[in-house]
């Protein structure tokens, strides 16, 4: 990061770090998927999934739109240790409505990255004056927040009441 000087750098690093993000998700959500047992969960994380990837393509425009390089390309690291933290829970935890419970709360942490990160990027593309990127992000940052607050429903209505049962 010692080569950003510019808000621009910043911009493109911002984006070039959501690209990987999101190709990190479309990768782990059929895992998480297969994993969860409450059917909404299921239901829930694969039309996430469909999600992720619409919001991939909107990145690549932005990418595009200000020529990012493959040089400018790299590993979300955040993400990297989400997903890690996530799979380590699928694999430690029987299925049932506790590794449920885990799984909404390793899909939250990443919703709530992602949406620190795309209000920067958004914050970032409004005062560069990129009209373009900053409908995109605020697009997908809408998303990411209505994702979070579906996950807290399915928790609170089905599968915490569930894990609690079981205690």
């Amino acid at each position: 990061m010692s080569k950003i000087k510019t808000i621009d750098q910043l911009f493109v690093h911002e984006i070039a770090d959501l690209m990987s993000a999101e190709e990190q998700l479309i990768e782990a959500l059929p895992k998480m998927a297969e994993a969860a047992t409450a059917k909404e969960l299921k239901k829930a994380i694969e039309m996430h999934l469909k999600e992720t990837e619409k919001q991939l393509q909107r990145l690549e425009k932005i990418a595009e739109e200000i020529e990012l390089k493959a040089s400018d390309k790299k590993v979300c690291k955040a993400m990297k240790g989400l997903v890690a933290e996530g799979q380590e829970a699928i694999k430690e935890i029987p299925a049932g409505p506790v590794r449920d419970v885990a799984i909404i709360g390793a899909a939250q942490r990443v919703e709530h990255y992602e949406i620190a990160g795309y209000g920067t990027a958004r914050a970032l593309a409004e005062g560069l004056k990129l009209k373009k990127a900053m409908e995109l992000l605020d697009e997908t940052l809408q998303e990411e927040g209505e994702t979070d607050k579906k996950l807290t429903k399915i928790a609170e209505s089905v599968v915490n009441p569930e894990a609690l049962a079981t205690a």
